[in-house]
């Protein structure tokens, strides 16, 4: 894994997503086959709902992250990142919400990759270093 030497805390320009919807913050590493990205809890998250961060952001965040790794990948080559879409959701587990003001840690590996289509398996570790969720999905690059 390609560890940035100063994680890029400005990620906007990198996911297709707006405030009040962007899950990500960070992102801490890359390479062409594994992202990972970090996230604060903050009280005015969308998905922070008084007590926790929902089942709901949780996987907006994997989403966000597996969007980041595309979105790097054709910032760093010059070109305009396409728009992606989930095509599936698969194996999620959620097994502890993190609480507000946690900063989360989401890593997005690449499984099998093929004419736009991507697999891609999802961890997401709280700041213990333990995996709270975990999830695969497909996403499909526009055409």
């Amino acid at each position: 894994m390609n560890i940035i030497e100063n994680p890029i805390t400005d990620v906007r320009n990198l996911i297709p997503q707006k405030f009040p919807f962007v899950m990500v913050d960070t992102l801490v590493s890359f390479n062409e086959s594994e992202v990972v990205s970090s996230y604060k809890i903050e009280e005015s998250n969308i998905f922070y709902d008084g007590s926790a961060f929902t089942e709901s952001g949780l996987i907006e965040n994997m989403a966000q992250t597996v969007a980041l790794h595309t979105g790097y990948d054709f910032f760093i080559k010059n070109e305009q990142a396409p728009t992606g879409y989930i095509g599936s959701i698969k194996k999620v587990s959620i097994v502890v919400l993190p609480l507000l003001n946690e900063v989360i840690t989401t890593k997005a590996t690449i499984l099998h990759e093929f004419m736009g289509v991507t697999m891609v398996s999802i961890q997401v570790f709280n700041a213990k270093n333990e995996e709270i969720a975990s999830s695969e999905m497909k996403t499909v690059i526009a055409s």
